[in-house]
């Protein structure tokens, strides 16, 4: 037996408790930091950002390392979930599936649609959702949300990172250094050979993987790619001779250790460091500037037409069903609630727009907006309906 199967119900409650307490110590980090940056002490949080601390600047500590924690996370969710959770059989995953490359692609044409040329590079900001922040807004909700819709939400979101980690690597690569790549691969071959021999122990995997994560930092490659290598080759099984997948092993372990740091941690502080836009020292076009409304209309209109539209098209097609105990306004609001884009969506925009400050700030300004209104939006239709759908919400 599956331990999803075995332990459904309280591994994925434990789950959904965690990211939404997180949501909300994510949001509390933004506010905060949104406040300092255009309180008086703006200046001295700018200056200890980007002082130095041995090779590296603080903002870069925190983007470039502390967050390959935060994707050695992501990757391990997304292993777990495809192997053995929510993602593991194609039923399972064409609901989610369709809803999270529709809630990608529209943002993308939207914000394609007001630009071209050099801000067109940030066309991938508003693709992402930032499931803390969602399931944050959630918890605010109560039983008005069906279980069934957050657990879509959940298998939903770990499909839009993983999309959102092969954007970054395949779309957001610097040169490559042939050297530096070529001493990555051998270490992942080390990795995959742990792995392969039933190395159980998370020690190896670690230490390699701290080595994976310097020649990857020099390779060219966004650092933090090492965290999600690293995280598929961590295993699931607790010893060769079971087949079925255990709580104890080295996969779920690390899971378990990880969330809870990432979570109240890592996340709040990388929000901290990058959601500190000093709105009132921006010039007023910067408001309307292409950036800002791309990024904002793509989270706020983008997401909610894409993960909605393509969920309806593929209920009304007949390949997949309706999340149960839902309606389509309940589905309607989750959608909303997707457009929350702000920690990978913020990610993104770091790799870009590397270096131009002013587009960084027009496209986190769009960021704050869009996923503001649509965590709003969302809220306030999903707490209009009741938790269980209305006749009228059937589809025909």
């Amino acid at each position: 037996m599956g331990l999803i199967r075995r332990v459904n119900p309280s591994a994925i409650r434990r789950f959904l408790e965690s990211q939404s307490s997180a949501g909300l110590v994510l949001m509390a980090a933004a506010a905060s930091a949104l406040v300092i940056a255009n309180s008086p002490l703006g200046p001295d949080y700018e200056t200890i950002l980007h002082a130095y601390v041995g090779p590296l600047s603080v903002a870069h500590w925190i983007n470039d390392a502390l967050m390959a924690i935060f994707f050695l996370l992501v990757g391990l969710e997304i292993k777990r979930e495809v192997l053995d959770g929510q993602l593991s059989s194609w039923p399972r995953r064409v609901l989610p599936g369709i809803a999270a490359a529709g809630g990608m692609m529209v943002p993308a044409l939207v914000y394609l649609a007001l630009n071209t040329g050099p801000t067109a590079a940030g066309w991938a900001i508003p693709a992402a959702t930032d499931i803390a922040f969602a399931l944050g807004v959630i918890a605010l909700l109560g039983n008005r949300v069906p279980a069934s819709l957050r657990i879509f939400l959940a298998a939903l979101a770990i499909l839009d990172d993983l999309g959102a980690v092969m954007i970054i690597a395949i779309f957001y690569t610097a040169k490559l250094s042939i050297p530096d790549l070529a001493g990555a691969a051998a270490a992942v071959m080390v990795l995959i050979g742990f792995n392969r021999f039933g190395v159980r122990r998370l020690t190896p995997y670690l230490l390699v993987g701290a080595i994976l994560w310097v020649l990857v930092f020099r390779s060219g490659i966004h650092a933090t790619l090492a965290g999600v290598i690293l995280a598929f080759t961590i295993p699931m099984q607790c010893t060769p001779s079971r087949p079925d997948w255990d709580s104890d092993s080295p996969l779920h372990t690390l899971e378990h250790a990880l969330h809870l740091p990432v979570g109240f941690l890592v996340v709040p502080i990388f929000g901290l460091a990058n959601a500190g836009v000093a709105v009132l020292t921006l010039p007023a076009e910067a408001l309307v500037a292409p950036v800002t409304l791309g990024v904002a209309l793509g989270l706020l209109l983008g997401k909610v037409t894409g993960v909605f539209g393509f969920s309806m098209l593929a209920v009304r097609f007949g390949l997949a069903d309706m999340p149960a105990h839902a309606g389509k306004r309940q589905l309607l609001g989750l959608a909303l609630l997707c457009g929350i884009g702000f920690t990978m969506s913020i990610f993104i925009t770091l790799l870009a727009f590397p270096g131009n400050q002013i587009l960084q700030a027009e496209a986190k300004l769009g960021v704050l907006a869009g996923s503001f209104l649509s965590g709003l939006l969302g809220y306030a239709l999903l707490r209009s309906v009741s938790s269980a759908p209305e006749q009228a919400d059937a589809l025909p």
